[in-house]
């Protein structure tokens, strides 16, 4: 058995349930966690005016009032010619898993996160993406540098792996993020199709493990 946690660094909502999961999977070191990035905003091209940066901070507050967690909303409204393209950080993920199969995922994914919702740093950019990745990596204990991450997010194999995984996440039925599955039995169980607090996922595992 195993959980599958599906989102994407720059989904608001997957910034708010990374503490939750955090939470969830401390309670349960048993069941390995596999994470999925959904892309989703994959490959896109458009660049986002003031109304799409404070359609964003609509959510952002939504997101913060829920999880308690902060958000530099200044450096957003800052931004120009900001085109929110997740393929990016999403294939950083995706490279920290290649280089580092045994590393703490959830570690890198949330390290990512902060880079964009807190720092407020330029997430398309390779050498943002690297240096946030190696550093959390290195803070695990793990021999990587900036260089050796940023090679392997460049490479060509690599941007194919990310782009399976966002087809794959759709061939099994996730649309939206995050979502949090359980693998028991050959079957995959929904544990939750969005955000939940970890008192209410524990409640909706438990009836999964029962089921």
């Amino acid at each position: 058995m195993k959980l599958i946690f599906v989102g994407d660094p720059m989904c608001s909502w997957c910034y708010g349930f990374g503490k939750e999961l955090s939470a969830l999977n401390e309670r349960h070191p048993e069941l390995p966690l596999e994470i999925l990035v959904g892309g989703l905003r994959a490959g896109a091209t458009d660049v986002l005016d003031d109304s799409g940066k404070q359609f964003r901070l609509t959510h952002w507050a939504r997101v913060e009032e829920s999880s308690g967690l902060p958000f530099n909303r200044e450096a957003l409204m800052a931004r120009k010619n900001f085109v929110y393209d997740t393929e990016p950080i999403c294939r950083a993920v995706v490279t920290a898993r290649r280089l580092l199969p045994q590393a703490d995922l959830l570690k890198v994914f949330r390290a990512l996160q902060r880079t964009f919702y807190v720092d407020g740093l330029d997430t398309n950019n390779g050498m943002v993406l690297a240096e946030a990745a190696a550093a959390n990596l290195q803070q695990q204990g793990h021999a990587i540098d900036v260089a050796s991450f940023h090679a392997e997010w460049s490479h060509s194999a690599t941007i194919a792996v990310a782009k399976a995984e966002f087809a794959y996440v759709r061939k099994i039925g996730i649309n939206s993020f995050p979502a949090l599955l359980l693998e028991k039995d050959g079957q995959l169980i929904e544990i939750s199709p969005g955000y939940a607090h970890v008192a209410q996922l524990e409640q909706q595992l438990q009836a999964a493990l029962r089921s």
